[in-house]
């Protein structure tokens, strides 16, 4: 059988998932919703979480027997635009410092976990697409970037990095 671009895109549904079609919605712990509106549009880059099971190796008679061990979860990254007022680094910056402060090196041994989500956008309405969204559950930031500052960066707009641990993933295709 020959295969050609009419079957090839037949099979691309909706014309292919687009990388720039996402919307991240960072949370602050206990419900905080501060960062929810600002993160959708502010965030710049993220991913789609991936899956590492690792395998356990058990050597007999010089074979090596792979079977399914634990499941780690590697941290998750995302880019935000700094606005003017920088709205989304400020509460990082509180949120972070409420988990161990500048000063005294003391903070909270709970309640500073929050859920992050990233879900895929749908071209044709601009709505999160169903059974394409992911929940980061109990996740605290654990490193905010710099922010670089120069004197030839005229015409840019700021941007930092925040990465951010978590206990595990979900979607709405695995929960």
């Amino acid at each position: 059988m020959v295969l050609n671009v009419n079957d090839f895109k037949a099979q691309l549904i909706n014309g292919g998932a687009r990388a720039n079609l996402f919307e991240v919605e960072l949370q602050l712990p206990n419900g905080g919703t501060g960062l929810v509106e600002p993160s959708k549009f502010l965030v710049k880059t993220a991913e789609i979480p991936g899956s590492t099971i690792t395998p356990i190796i058990i050597p007999f008679r010089g074979r090596q027997l792979k079977i399914s061990g634990d499941r780690t979860f590697d941290p998750w990254t995302v880019t935000v635009i700094n606005d003017g007022d920088m709205r989304i680094r400020k509460d990082l910056e509180s949120w972070m410092n409420s988990m161990n402060n500048h000063e005294d090196n003391q903070g909270t041994d709970t309640g500073y976990f929050a859920q992050l989500h990233v879900r895929q956008i749908d071209r044709k309405d601009g709505k999160a697409i169903e059974g394409q969204s992911w929940e980061f559950h109990s996740a605290w930031p654990s490193d905010l970037g710099p922010v670089a500052l120069s004197f030839d960066a005229e015409s840019q707009i700021q941007e930092y990095q925040i990465t951010f641990q978590y206990q595990y993933w979900s979607s709405d295709r695995t929960s």
